[in-house]
């Protein structure tokens, strides 16, 4: 009986409750709270989860962009930087010192009455006419030059002492600090007064360390093997300094040995000299 009694009385002060008037505002006050707060744990929760893969997506790109200019500068070839390579021709080749005498003599320009070894190749096009520089490699522009003995000149790093030159151009579209890419175009074929019987042309060297070398002999070739060259050309070298600094104190040692043995018959012959009387 008692257990109904209070059963009855807490349901009759529950509806009691009900029946007052701020029973019905407190509880949309309530549920409006309780809505808004889910909605803004939602959103917080939806920024965090949209913002880390856009923050880790710049990351990797920032990280990767480096590397993949290394990567691609590894995988590509030295080429002929014309737009129309296989209209291309010749008009004066790289000076072989260790060449032929006639190879030689095909290769050295005329200026002023004197005569120059030629320190690139000479490309033209077929029917004379003008043409589009292209970047042998991708690199990055080192300097631009107005020349008017050279006709212009650009200069375009792709490694460490490992450069290729471009001179005898107009039209130039690039600056000091530019990036290239393999095969764009950045000035159109012009002449020199160094070689003017050439025409339209481009002066194209490749260098190491400021030395030129012969890039017919790296054309189609990827910049690993000029890299690996310099450094067997570095170690030759290294290994010619040591052996001449292994003779040289061969040398002084045989030297003072002769020298001791001369005082010690000196001495010898001469038993009843005192140290340092003449």
């Amino acid at each position: 009986m008692r257990e109904e009694e209070n059963k009855r009385s807490s349901q009759s002060k529950v509806k009691s409750i009900m029946k007052k008037r701020w029973f019905l505002p407190a509880v949309y006050i309530f549920s409006a709270a309780v809505l808004l707060t889910g909605i803004l744990v939602y959103q917080a929760s939806d920024n965090e989860f949209t913002q880390d893969p856009s923050e880790n997506k710049q990351n990797i790109t920032s990280e990767n962009n480096e590397p993949s200019i290394e990567v691609n500068n590894s995988l590509e070839t030295f080429t002929i930087p014309m737009s129309e390579a296989e209209s291309a021709v010749i008009k004066k080749e790289f000076y072989d010192v260790d060449g032929d005498t006639k190879q030689q003599e095909a290769s050295l320009v005329v200026y002023n009455n004197t005569y120059q070894p030629n320190t690139g190749i000479d490309y033209a096009m077929k029917d004379g006419k003008g043409f589009d520089v292209t970047a042998s490699m991708s690199g990055k522009v080192k300097s631009v030059q107005e020349d008017a003995l050279l006709g212009n000149l650009v200069v375009v790093e792709h490694d460490k002492g490992i450069e290729t030159h471009y001179s005898s151009i107009k039209d130039i579209k690039v600056k000091e600090g530019d990036n290239l890419k393999q095969g764009e175009t950045f000035a159109k074929g012009g002449t020199s007064a160094i070689n003017e019987e050439a025409g339209t042309h481009v002066h194209f060297e490749v260098r190491k360390d400021n030395v030129a070398v012969n890039p017919l002999e790296y054309l189609d070739k990827p910049i690993s093997s000029l890299k690996a060259e310099k450094k067997e050309a570095d170690t030759k070298a290294k290994d010619s300094a040591d052996q001449e600094k292994e003779e040289t104190t061969e040398n002084q040692d045989d030297a003072g040995n002769e020298t001791s043995e001369d005082s010690n018959e000196n001495q010898e012959s001469n038993p009843n000299q005192e140290p340092g009387n003449e």
